[in-house]
């Protein structure tokens, strides 16, 4: 027999989950609460607000959904073919039913408020994927690796939103872009 979760923990789960995919905006403090199996007053006792619980799910479960872009920083591979890496995961994640685009962009646009503590989370990981962007096109000995790193995120948040619009697979856009970005680039 599996082992219940503490109630923070499930509502941190459960709120990860329903925010991606229905937006937190739709998703209510009671339907969470019943999905997660915990009380409002549980949950009121763990959190001030649903905007705490909100900012603390994209904290906890952000870095997983971020790491499965990465490679392995183990793995041998050139800067180049790490940069690219992200972009083939985004086109296989673009194929998956249940893709709803990059949860950090989803949540800053829903709440609109840069001050809102899910936007400060949110703009930690998009800033984390510039930095590795940046990071390896300085390897690449990219003119202004600065610039291609923000052109590189513009480019995985701008294919993330077309998978989701479209509601179709990237069919190998997001990466032929970015190997252009490169070569252009001098990278």
């Amino acid at each position: 027999m599996t082992p219940i979760a503490p109630p923070r923990e499930r509502l941190l789960r459960a709120a990860a989950e329903l925010f991606y995919a229905e937006g937190a905006a739709a998703v209510g403090v009671e339907r969470l609460c019943q999905t997660a199996g915990v009380s409002k007053r549980s949950m009121y006792q763990l959190f001030a607000t649903k905007d705490d619980v909100i900012a603390e799910s994209l904290r906890v479960h952000g870095p997983a959904n971020v790491a499965g872009y990465f490679p392995d920083p183990a793995a041998e591979m050139p800067p180049r073919e790490r940069i690219l890496h992200v972009f083939a995961r985004l086109e296989e994640q673009s194929a998956d039913p249940s893709f709803h685009g990059c949860p950090f962009v989803n949540t800053a646009i829903e709440l609109r408020d840069p001050g809102h503590p899910a936007s400060a989370v949110a703009l930690g990981f998009k800033q984390r994927l510039e930095s590795y962007f940046q990071e390896h096109a300085e390897r690449l000995g990219a003119p202004d690796p600065g610039f291609l790193a923000a052109q590189l995120t513009m480019l995985f948040d701008g294919a993330a939103v077309r998978a989701v619009m479209h509601a179709e697979p990237l069919g190998g856009v997001a990466l032929r872009a970015a190997t252009r970005l490169l070569d252009t680039a001098g990278a």
